[in-house]
């Protein structure tokens, strides 16, 4: 019976995001009394429908560490052009030594890309694609460099208005 009385301690609000957990590590640092341990988290949070946005987080514990990057990852989100169920063009993304090269593919194709790089794209709601990393294999670096190379993206039409031409005239 006192168990109904007690409130919940988290509740969950469901905002229709698709939220992704990249990597947690624990990381420490060296103080005088020892050692502080805590856990940094790297979340990718989009909406499958073109915005995706990428947070860090830091916490002594797990859940909080992966919380604080939830909300971060949801302040920095950007909008991403989709054409059909994948990219307007081919991309290559840099951040640091990691590269993630971008290609559209034909419908049926699928997601094919690594682990960190499939997060963002399942998130951003990218059904078909080709992708390939070079560089670095850091979880970090490859979604840093993976949203790089989409925020860099532009459509026809984007492109046609920034020249002040048609789509028929740029094509």
């Amino acid at each position: 019976m006192a168990r109904e009385n007690r409130p919940q301690r988290r509740q969950e609000q469901d905002d229709g995001l698709i939220k992704k957990t990249i990597s947690i590590n624990r990381v420490s640092k060296t103080v005088k009394g020892g050692k502080n341990m805590r856990f940094a988290a790297l979340v990718v949070v989009g909406d499958g429908n073109g915005k995706v946005g990428l947070g860090q987080g830091k916490s002594k514990e797990v859940p909080e560490a992966i919380e604080k990057a939830t909300q971060a990852a949801k302040k920095n989100m950007i909008s991403i052009p989709i054409v059909d169920t994948t990219i307007p063009h081919e991309v290559l993304g840099k951040f640091g030594k990691g590269a993630v090269l971008m290609l559209p593919a034909a419908e049926g194709t699928g997601v094919i890309a690594g682990g960190p790089v499939r997060a963002v794209m399942e998130a951003v709601g990218v059904k078909n694609i080709r992708t390939k990393s070079h560089g670095t294999q850091n979880p970090g670096n490859c979604v840093k460099a993976t949203i790089a190379g989409l925020a860099s993206l532009r459509t026809a039409e984007q492109i046609a208005a920034l020249r002040g031409k048609t789509v028929e005239e740029i094509m």
